[in-house]
């Protein structure tokens, strides 16, 4: 916020990362690194908050569903969301649940 006092608020509008995520046998899309990932994300972004005033109007995962990507195709699952192709099935990963507790606790980590 250095470099652009005149903004009053800024928002991240796409924080994701992709792993090659898949139903287990319980049915379940378990993905533990997007976890990680995300929480070092908000972590580092409350400490912008909180230690250098940032001013912070929002915070978005990229992406809700895995979805087609214009570099990668349908090869890269970004989503918090697992869509199976063939039969557009919807499963939650385990990510999707840790960012609803997340914006529960109002961002807290």
């Amino acid at each position: 916020h250095a470099y652009y006092p005149a903004i009053p608020k800024f928002y991240i509008t796409e924080n994701g990362t992709c792993y090659p995520d898949r139903p287990g046998p319980d049915g379940k899309v378990r993905d533990p690194r997007r976890i990680e990932f995300l929480e070092a994300n908000v972590r580092n972004l409350r400490a912008a908050i909180s230690e250098d005033g940032v001013p912070v109007g929002g915070y978005f995962v990229w992406s809700f569903l895995d979805n087609y990507e214009w570099q990668w195709g349908y090869s890269k699952q970004f989503g918090l969301v697992y869509t199976e192709l063939q039969t557009q099935r919807r499963i939650l990963k385990d990510s999707a649940i840790w960012y609803r507790d997340l914006i529960a606790r109002n961002g807290a980590v």
